[in-house]
């Protein structure tokens, strides 16, 4: 059935937040995200595409309830309206699942730095997506920076070459996810919950499907998988909110070069919790993305016209 292009009257735009309240909303989620090892732990025993299910199954309950305190359906009813808008949410939607999948698989299967340099090639990923499709631009110093995490990620994935193609999907497919939230026609709030609402039938289909299976539904696992199980809900929901926010008000060259502090968080985890051999390709590129973090912080401060965001 064709979608209606046209848009019913609009509901008062929220007010833009500012840069700095978006770098406060970016290192949020980060830590979240820098975290999920610990919480996928509370659930290992459950199927990785069963898990990615009822993470949306949970998600999208709250989202709604979210929606419904800040009285926010007619924003809701505006999107859901807009031909144009749900189709790039239907590519981003789906473009989340599939990194969700993705990044539950690494862990599951012990490829958790695969999953870390996964989301150290991403920020290469956003920064270019950043210079080709919305025209934002790099000082010297920034470019150096670049070059410097370039080498880096490329050290690491000399030594992870059989699991390369996982970290480069989970870079590539969260990159575009992001690019698609900054420029379409709807809010954070608003475009998670059109994407849980995209996905939640097919995520019942498979709910179901393990249910009827023989090893039964992880729900049944006992109380404390299922509570874990539960906690998905507000697990993805809050990051992604805030990353949504913060993709809005600031530039995505920016929000790209954060992308490294989860991952880093992740091989810290690997080193103090884990107690994860630190092989001398995983130094080599820690070093590195710490020296151009430094570097491309120094850029921001000393040409401010190179991180206004452009209008969107």
């Amino acid at each position: 059935m064709a979608m209606s292009t046209a848009v019913p009257a609009a509901s008062p735009a929220p007010a833009p937040i500012s840069q700095k309240r978006g770098l406060l909303y970016a290192l949020g989620a980060h830590a979240t995200w820098g975290s999920m090892p610990l919480y996928l732990m509370l659930v290992e025993t459950v199927p990785a595409l069963e898990f990615v299910a009822w993470r949306l199954v949970f998600t999208l309950p709250l989202c709604l309830l979210i929606v419904a305190a800040r009285s926010g359906f007619a924003d809701l009813r505006r999107v859901l309206g807009n031909g144009r808008t749900m189709l790039t949410l239907l590519g981003s939607s789906t473009l989340i699942a599939i990194n969700w999948f993705l990044y539950v698989h690494a862990i599951q299967t012990g490829h958790v730095y695969a999953a870390s340099l996964g989301y150290y090639i991403l920020p290469l990923v956003m920064m270019l997506l950043g210079l080709v499709f919305l025209g934002e631009k790099l000082t010297r110093l920034q470019w150096a920076a670049v070059a410097i995490a370039g080498a880096g990620v490329a050290a690491l994935a000399a030594g992870a070459l059989s699991t390369l193609w996982l970290s480069l999907s989970m870079g590539v497919t969260f990159g575009f996810y992001g690019l698609l939230r900054k420029t379409v026609a709807a809010g954070p709030l608003t475009g998670l919950t059109v994407e849980s609402m995209i996905l939640v039938p097919v995520a019942l289909v498979i709910v179901g499907w393990h249910a009827a299976s023989a090893e039964g539904t992880a729900m049944a696992q006992g109380l404390g998988v299922a509570a874990a199980v539960a906690f998905s809900g507000p697990m993805t929901a809050v990051p992604l909110l805030m990353f949504a926010s913060a993709t809005r008000a600031m530039p995505y060259t920016v929000i790209g070069f954060l992308q490294f502090l989860s991952p880093t968080v992740v091989f810290l985890m690997g080193l103090f919790v884990f107690n994860e051999e630190l092989k001398p390709a995983q130094l080599a590129c820690f070093v590195a993305i710490w020296a151009a973090a430094a570097l491309f912080t120094v850029g921001l401060f000393t040409k401010p016209k190179a991180v206004v965001a452009p209008p969107v």
